[in-house]
């Protein structure tokens, strides 16, 4: 049987689900109004949130022949936008919007409810369309690999931060807010963005789409101390100025700061370049200068408190009577070696011990392998790469957070990823990657889908979703609420 008679066989399965999908035969075969073969070129992408659309929307303008398939674990899009941006920062969640038009485009179909790896092989992907690139993300935690880690009261900053953002596998954390001091282990925009939302008034939390449970968590916890911890110095601190600043000027706190940890630091503001000049120079005003009056009586006032514990690293996490829970965290103190960015953290031999019910480990995100088929670099967590291009396996390309590890902003991602869709091109254009034979795309891997009885949620049944949740939002005054299991979601897709 030839491939196009075989295709056009195997479309006939897709009379799915009571003849929800529907398929028809116009310069090849078109399943919901969108072309499955034809000689056009298909590109797969494994992983629903901005690494994965970024790398599609750059290919689908580069390109007027190209068709995308995004396919998602989840039955929801957007990744870490959705899971991973704080609920307080909705101008950040506005790429939402581009996305949609991408997911929406005429050459562009999205597959949630698809577990790569699980569902199907990386590669039947590869037999199946001319190019696949892998983009779904960090989803795995750094380990502190200190004694006492797994004590109950100690948690990723990955898993606390899904659990506010309605991440479906974070739903059963219940994290005991019950203590009154919490340590935040790391420096960065996360790390920050944890210590905000523990001490955010609940007036600020309502308006946002942080989930119900977070919320009614946070109303009663009883955490009034901060303390994020890094083991090098205020020059080479891992946030930004944006979110340092929502720190210092966050309604009903106040900081303090360690004025030793200062030292030096004016002399060598000149030295420094901007970005890092400005966040220093916040920082430097907010441990060391005298605020103003009005903000005098704002400390004043504040019933909680924050503040950066520099030059310190963990060494253990100590238990309390019963050995069971978390009562204090042991600190190496730690001095530098070297200036500037490439400084070396070195203990000193002298340690502290920070009495503490909580700890939030924010050391950083790291992939994990989807597939025994794809190279992986387990030391560096990526999957090894030339500007994209897999090593030793033609056709597979890879974006975002697996290409580099977990580094930088959402436009970092977005040029991340637009410089792996251009190495496909160029591959496409250079004859690098065949083309020209036809590939059945997403007909060959819904049949395999089905066959192992696995639904995938298209985007219009996304949209059903996210219009149940901004529905259930306006009732309470919130953007949005989040439906926080799988299955309610595949309910409401389904419906």
């Amino acid at each position: 049987m030839s491939t196009c008679k075989r295709l056009l066989s195997d479309v006939k399965l897709w009379s799915f689900r009571r003849s929800r999908w529907t398929s028809r035969t116009h310069e090849g075969i078109v399943v919901r109004g969108k072309a499955l073969l034809s000689t056009c070129p298909k590109v797969c992408v494994v992983g629903g949130g901005p690494a994965g659309f970024y790398t599609a929307q750059h290919l689908i303008k580069a390109r007027q022949d190209v068709q995308v398939d995004v396919y998602e674990r989840l039955p929801v899009p957007f990744g870490l936008v959705r899971f991973g941006v704080a609920p307080d920062h909705p101008e950040v969640k506005n790429v939402i919007n581009t996305f949609t038009q991408t997911a929406k485009h005429s050459r562009c179909s999205f597959y949630g409810n698809v577990n790569v790896g699980k569902d199907v092989s990386v590669a039947e992907l590869l037999r199946s369309y001319h190019a696949v690139v892998l983009s779904y993300g960090a989803e795995g935690n750094r380990s502190v690999g200190v004694p006492g880690e797994h004590l109950s009261g100690v948690y990723s900053a990955k898993d606390f931060v899904g659990w506010y953002n309605g991440l479906p596998s974070c739903r059963e954390l219940d994290p005991d807010l019950s203590c009154d001091t919490a340590v935040v282990l790391g420096q960065g925009n996360v790390a920050l963005d944890v210590a905000r939302i523990l001490l955010s008034p609940l007036d600020i939390l309502k308006k946002t789409d942080i989930t119900q449970p977070a919320l009614d968590a946070l109303a009663a916890s009883r955490v009034r101390s901060v303390w994020i911890v890094g083991r090098r110095g205020p020059m080479q601190v891992a946030c930004t100025i944006k979110e340092l600043r929502e720190m210092v000027t966050l309604p009903g706190t106040r900081p303090e700061m360690t004025p030793s940890d200062f030292e030096g630091v004016k002399d060598a503001l000149k030295d420094l370049p901007r970005p890092r000049k400005r966040l220093t120079e916040l920082m430097v005003k907010t441990a060391l200068e005298r605020p103003g009056e009005k903000e005098q009586e704002r400390w004043n006032s504040a019933s909680r408190v924050w503040g950066f514990r520099f030059f310190r690293s963990p060494v253990e996490v100590l238990p309390d009577a019963e050995g069971k829970k978390v009562a204090a965290v042991r600190l190496a103190v730690n001095r530098l070696e070297g200036s500037g960015e490439g400084a070396q953290a070195v203990r000193s031999g002298d340690v502290e011990d920070v009495p503490c019910g909580l700890v939030i480990s924010s050391i950083g995100y790291k992939s994990l392998p989807i597939d025994a088929a794809v190279p992986f670099d387990s030391r560096r967590a990526i999957v090894p790469n030339s500007m994209g291009r897999v090593q030793q396996v033609l056709g597979l390309y890879c974006s975002g957070w697996l290409k580099t590890g977990p580094t930088g902003v959402i436009a970092t991602t977005m040029n991340n990823s637009f410089d792996t869709a251009r190495s496909l091109m160029e591959d496409m254009d250079s004859g690098k990657l065949d083309v020209s034979a036809e590939k059945p795309g997403s007909l060959r891997i819904r049949a395999l889908l089905e066959e192992k009885g696995v639904e995938p949620v298209v985007f219009s049944d996304w949209e059903k979703i996210d219009s149940l949740e901004v529905r259930r939002g306006e009732a309470c005054g919130k953007p949005r609420e989040k439906l926080l299991s799988v299955e309610e979601m595949l309910a409401v897709a389904r419906s």
